[in-house]
């Protein structure tokens, strides 16, 4: 049986970027369209645009946890509240793994925005070594903290 981890890991080795992967890893288990969650996810990869801001993994797993327990309409504020405990809880235990949430950090300080830094991901393997690693662990982390309710 395959895992979250399993399906992000596999959507990523496709091309699609860290958001799309962990997202769509989720579709069913949220009754989301495909192509509508990786549509919205598209430009938060490479931490938001290629920024490097917040990695596309953990904003991935925003998403989901957003989906699942977040606050829609005719729904009280604390919903809101109780989706950020989870949120919180997934930021801690990503940067628990990986030292940070921050994908130039992650990556080295490299700029995914200019040539030189996309140069460096690929001379790095960073593909590979930094990104497929935070994909896998971002959706186990998301698949726990759905599974603690």
């Amino acid at each position: 049986m395959k895992t979250y981890s399993d399906a992000a890991e596999e959507k990523f080795i496709e091309g699609y970027n860290c958001a799309q992967s962990v997202l769509f890893s989720f579709c069913e288990e949220l009754g989301l369209d495909a192509d509508t969650a990786l549509k919205i996810s598209c430009g938060f990869g490479g931490g938001m645009g290629r920024r490097g801001e917040v990695c596309g993994a953990v904003t991935g797993g925003v998403m989901v946890l957003g989906l699942k327990y977040g606050r829609g309409i005719k729904e009280q504020r604390e919903q809101t509240y109780a989706s950020y405990v989870k949120i919180r809880e997934l930021f801690d235990r990503f940067s628990a793994r990986h030292s940070t949430c921050l994908c130039r950090e992650l990556l080295g300080g490299c700029n995914l925005a200019t040539p030189e830094g996309q140069a460096y991901f690929k001379e790095n393997d960073c593909l590979r070594l930094v990104c497929r690693p935070c994909v896998r662990d971002a959706a186990e982390l998301v698949c726990d903290l759905l599974a603690e309710g």
